[in-house]
């Protein structure tokens, strides 16, 4: 079989009672809307890589830009679109305005991909 080819059913059947209970359990056309900008926004190597450097310590805008070989304003408007889906959070300590990620849940989001992609 060639990688681009699929294999699909030889005969059309619909089991319904299948249909039914997988519509009864998808989240709402919200939620899904919701979670594939998400995807999208870690469809970038930059973010993915803010995210991966947040998921060990929390950084300010320059210090990620030095770590990432990126300009300030570069990694401000990845971070403000990481920010927007809550993706990651601030904190201002003086002058310093530092990032970590938003919560655990994008942790381990993080790492589940990363096995996924290993194994």
């Amino acid at each position: 079989m060639d990688a681009k080819e699929i294999e699909i059913c030889e005969t059309e059947y619909i089991n319904h009672a299948k249909v039914e209970s997988v519509r009864k359990q998808m989240p709402l056309g919200k939620h899904l809307d919701e979670l594939s900008e998400m995807f999208k926004a870690l469809a970038s190597p930059v973010r993915v890589r803010i995210l991966f450097a947040l998921s060990t310590e929390e950084l300010c805008v320059c210090d990620l830009a030095n770590l990432l070989g990126l300009t300030v304003s570069a990694v401000s408007h990845h971070l403000r679109l990481l920010r927007m889906l809550k993706l990651v959070k601030f904190r201002k300590k003086g002058l310093m305005v530092y990032y970590s990620l938003d919560d655990e849940h994008i942790e381990h989001l993080l790492s589940d991909a990363l096995e996924h992609m290993r194994h």
